[in-house]
């Protein structure tokens, strides 16, 4: 069933049509409202997902670390636009030794300790915060969903147009899945590097730390790389970008110094 011209349609053919009414539905996905998801449904999701997370992993008790990743996290909301500035947001250090990092909609983050043993200072964790906040002010989270859902659909339109059982979905859905599904797209890696870059630089952290940071990272890839490393752009690629933004980064460092944001975050 598909929504058109606000008016819903479904379809029922019998099968020697199948192949012809996937065409046609390809062809015709343009015209036609996908079931997309809002940012409001999502931040419910998150919700949930968040307090499922928080109840199933061990979470430190230990208060100079909750006071070093808070103090980080903090000097970087301050810096968001007021949207999500004004929003009490939640901060978690999950005690983990998975080299992990993120940020959900409706104002949550998440801290594992084990990547404290890469980000050696609080420069480079807030290089770490300012990119996964990033991605929840960019928007990324509810671009993939409704990726995925438009995927899920382009799935069905394309099984049907070439007359494929279960073998010809799986082929299709494992390509939609390495080609669109993944966590975050590199696009988006890459926006929000450029984009927490600045919260940083904004917040008084050096934005330099965050080359450093990734050559860290680089170190600790050995067989796999760390899971905050899986879907992103290559560490040396990376680090070009990175510098290619300080002309940019680093006067909003220097004005926020003398403005007086210096962050002293001690851990």
């Amino acid at each position: 069933m598909l929504s058109c011209g606000g008016k819903l349609i479904r379809i029922t053919v019998p099968y020697p049509l199948l192949m012809v009414v996937g065409i046609l539905l390809l062809n015709t996905l343009g015209g036609c409202s996908l079931p997309l998801y809002k940012e409001s449904q999502l931040e419910e999701q998150a919700q949930l997902q968040f307090e499922t997370m928080r109840a199933s992993t061990p979470v430190s008790n230990d208060v100079v670390t909750n006071e070093y990743v808070t103090c980080v996290a903090n000097a970087i909301i301050a810096t968001l636009p007021p949207t999500y500035a004004n929003r009490e947001w939640d901060v978690v250090v999950f005690d983990s030794q998975s080299i992990n990092a993120f940020a959900m909609p409706g104002g949550h983050i998440g801290v594992f300790t084990g990547i404290l043993a890469v980000a050696e200072n609080q420069d480079q964790l807030a290089a770490i915060i300012g990119h996964e906040v990033a991605h929840v002010t960019e928007h990324h989270a509810l671009e993939r969903t409704n990726r995925e859902a438009t995927t899920q659909l382009g799935v069905m339109g394309a099984t049907l147009a070439l007359g494929g059982g279960e073998e010809t979905a799986d082929l299709l859905q494992k390509g939609a899945q390495l080609g669109l599904s993944l966590p975050y797209g590199r696009k988006q890696e890459s926006g929000a590097d450029a984009v927490g870059l600045m919260y940083m630089a904004d917040a008084g952290f050096d934005p330099r730390q965050s080359v450093a940071l990734w050559t860290n990272m680089e170190k600790k890839a050995t067989a796999a790389p760390p899971e905050f490393m899986s879907t992103h752009p290559s560490p040396d690629s990376r680090k070009l970008d990175l510098i290619g933004h300080w002309a940019t980064a680093l006067p909003r460092y220097n004005a926020a110094r003398a403005a007086g944001k210096r962050p002293n975050c001690r851990f």
